[in-house]
């Protein structure tokens, strides 16, 4: 077998060549490739310049292929329909589909924005599984490093912001969380009284000062900080049957307070922040990716 340079053949011509062996006809070839019948019958001498071979020869009966353009022509139908599927997208049928979407959230971010989501999959996609990863870490990295496909939050990433994509689903403002038997439930909250108590943190990292902290250092100040958690489920707990006082997005605190002996309180005027905005976040890799686009326009349906 003779050694061929991919780089010095004109792959083009091999669509040309599957309508000539197909119709063993210039003419005819030209006019399913909207070409020139001289343009075909140049294309038809380099291609058997290149093959080495006739490809088509005259019969009393006019063209037929020869032995190699019998040969060719299966394979080749396979390669240009193989060409055509690898070029053009991806076919997504959700009611057959069987894709893992994979999800990363804090707790609550979980349950406010991904658990409609669920109810949707079971519905239009019962094949489908769904998967939320919910510990505390860099959900930026796990983006990056391709382990899911989405996630939610309120933070902006600090490095390679280029890569990432991102779909605001919610706006919220932010709330003071304190047990409803504290004695600053039966008041409105100023900034002394906020001053006077004892703090609780939800940290996604668990490392570093929260943004009421910086705010507080702006101005001057610091809160006794007495207890740091890593989401914010558990939070309502130790709200409920302590002391302690904790700042919260509003649609989550709202969440967690229900059914619980729980007040919530408007931030002292010092201490509010513009409104808090959740991203649906993805890497760039799963921009285009026909089932991520799905369950883009899904989540938009549903939150």
């Amino acid at each position: 077998m003779r050694e061929v340079n991919l780089r010095s053949v004109d792959l083009n011509l091999l669509v040309v060549l599957q309508k000539l062996l197909e119709t063993r006809h210039v003419t005819r070839a030209s006019e399913q490739l909207h070409m020139s019948q001289s343009a075909v019958s140049r294309a038809l001498q380099r291609l058997r310049d290149t093959f080495d071979d006739p490809l088509l020869v005259r019969t009393s009966q006019g063209f037929d292929l020869s032995s190699r353009g019998t040969e060719i022509l299966p394979r080749l139908q396979v390669l240009i329909s193989g060409m055509e599927q690898l070029i053009a997208e991806p076919a997504f049928n959700p009611a057959d589909a069987e894709d893992v979407v994979r999800v990363y959230g804090l707790d609550l971010e979980v349950a406010c924005f991904v658990s409609p989501l669920l109810k949707v999959l079971r519905s239009d996609a019962p094949k489908m599984r769904l998967e939320v990863r919910s510990e505390p870490r860099d959900h930026f990295e796990l983006l990056e490093k391709g382990e899911v496909h989405f996630c939610l939050s309120g933070m902006a990433p600090r490095t390679g912001e280029g890569e990432y994509r991102r779909l605001l689903i919610a706006q919220s403002g932010v709330v003071c969380m304190m047990s409803a038997d504290h004695p600053l439930a039966s008041e409105k909250l100023s900034f002394e009284s906020y001053l006077s108590a004892s703090h609780g943190l939800v940290s996604m990292t668990g490392q570093g000062p929260g943004h009421i902290d910086d705010r507080l250092a702006e101005l001057g100040h610091k809160r006794h900080l007495a207890l740091r958690l890593s989401n914010f489920m558990t939070s309502a707990d130790f709200c409920e049957n302590s002391d302690l006082l904790f700042i919260l997005p509003e649609i989550v605190a709202r969440r967690i307070a229900q059914g619980r002996n729980i007040a919530l309180r408007s931030v002292p005027d010092e201490l509010m922040v513009p409104p808090i905005n959740f991203f649906l976040y993805w890497h760039e890799r799963y921009h285009r990716d026909p089932m991520c686009r799905w369950i883009r326009q899904r989540i938009l349906q549903v939150i």
